[in-house]
């Protein structure tokens, strides 16, 4: 069985620190982007329809709106 699970932010911090027994301020601004990452792509949606046949395709991207509203950057 493959495991396809995503690491979090937390999760990769913790573990930097854990085999390092430090986190600089590098991997605090990595952690920060992959969980701005993680925002934003759970945001985005695609969505399919198929209306008598015509497939339409749309994808809707409003992750990097709603960080910016909600988060400021």
């Amino acid at each position: 069985m493959t495991n396809n699970k995503q690491q979090t932010a937390v999760e990769w911090l913790i573990k930097i620190y854990l085999q390092t027994n430090k986190i600089d301020n590098f991997d605090i601004e990595q952690a920060k982007a992959m969980e701005k990452q993680h925002i934003v792509d759970a945001c985005n949606q695609t969505e399919f329809e198929d209306i008598d046949g015509m497939g339409i395709h749309e994808t809707i991207t409003k992750g990097e709106q709603y960080y910016k509203e909600t988060y400021g950057e």
